[in-house]
């Protein structure tokens, strides 16, 4: 088993509450093994360029638990995607040496960990992304506070609807998963929720807002998926022309992505950096650290990818042939479950009159 002296650790993609969390637990457990690690500034942008730090003691993560965005900062490096790219970041792996990568990311960053891989550099990949549009894992980082940003903003929205007598239309973020919208819906009482991948019945909804009003309601709050592009501020239009109610529109935008982490995101920050140095220590590559059922675990990163392909339907013939039977039935069944879930939230805030 190749014997690990130096690691590096990235933040690529969109930034997510608890990244921080992640390079402080990823350090602190290499730290502790007597593992040299380096925080690559930028992403892969700060392989190719050889930007990084050496994090010579735990003392050199104090107090990063709480905040938000990540100190290595992040970056979506095209260049890393080129021959030439990669090319630079081997040799400067080669140069340091740097045994071994975790990276933090989307499957952006996954496809970049696979590749690093294939070229001698063992890379594992952590899920941090608030959207949760990452298949493979029950959560992500960043996720919750993401979550909790939401539902403190609406919150707010609500108590001057009420005191006017109006609706808001809030759009949030999640990109083409409807996560963020289905649960922050039912935890700030919505009306309704629209999001991308769910057929949304307009006409029912605004029918309940014109039964709600009646019935004494004086405030109502719809959240619309940013994934049905331009639809909210529309919908607002809709609402405000068909019921009378006095209807504005609100984006949320990148306040999401801000704010200390929640308990829960530095939890699963914590196990997911500690669960990365394990698998690369013990020998793992081309892995993906997940939550699943409440336990922490690893898969490989081609399925991990395979997933979200087979979810949004757009995996090929020849990429299902080189699947295992057994394998392809166990992610076919992961998919179900994960939208079976997202179609019963969508029950519960749309169909049961909450």
């Amino acid at each position: 088993m190749k014997k690990f002296r130096r690691i590096g650790i990235l933040t690529s993609g969109g930034d997510a509450p608890g990244m921080n969390a992640v390079i402080r637990a990823a350090a602190r457990a290499a730290l502790a093994r007597g593992v040299e690690v380096y925080g690559i500034y930028e992403g892969y942008k700060g392989l190719i360029h050889d930007n990084m730090k050496l994090f010579s003691s735990p003392a050199d993560l104090c107090n990063i638990i709480t905040r938000s965005g990540t100190i290595l900062y992040s970056d979506r490096c095209l260049e890393f995607k080129t021959p030439e790219g990669m090319a630079k970041a081997i040799a400067t792996c080669e140069k340091k040496p740097i045994d071994g990568i975790i990276a933090r990311g989307g499957d952006g960053t996954f496809r970049g960990a696979t590749d690093l891989s294939n070229h001698g550099i063992p890379t594992i990949g952590i899920p941090g992304t608030i959207d949760n549009d990452i298949t493979s894992t029950d959560y992500t980082v960043g996720f919750d506070t993401a979550m909790n940003t939401v539902v403190q903003m609406v919150d707010r929205l609500r108590d001057t609807c009420e005191s006017h007598a109006r609706c808001d239309v809030v759009e949030v973020m999640g990109r083409w998963a409807g996560h963020i919208a289905l649960r922050t819906g039912i935890a700030c009482g919505a009306s309704a929720v629209a999001i991308a991948e769910i057929p949304f019945d307009e006409d029912k909804a605004i029918a309940d807002i014109i039964k709600q009003k009646k019935g004494g309601k004086r405030s109502f709050i719809v959240i619309v998926s940013e994934g049905l592009v331009g639809y909210a501020e529309k919908l607002a239009k809709t609402i405000e022309e068909k019921t009378g109610i006095e209807t504005k529109f609100a984006r949320l935008a990148h306040v999401q992505r801000g704010g200390s982490p929640t308990l829960r995101d530095r939890v699963l920050a914590t196990q997911m950096g500690c669960a990365a140095v394990e698998s690369l220590v013990s020998g793992q590559m081309k892995k993906v650290v997940c939550l699943r059922d409440n336990s922490i675990i690893t898969m490989d990163i081609h399925e991990a990818l395979f997933l979200d392909k087979i979810l949004k339907n757009t995996i090929t013939q020849d990429e299902i042939e080189t699947i295992p039977p057994n394998t392809l039935y166990d992610l076919r069944r992961i998919v179900a479950d994960r939208q079976a879930y997202k179609s019963y939230l969508n029950y519960i805030i749309n169909h049961m009159a909450l």
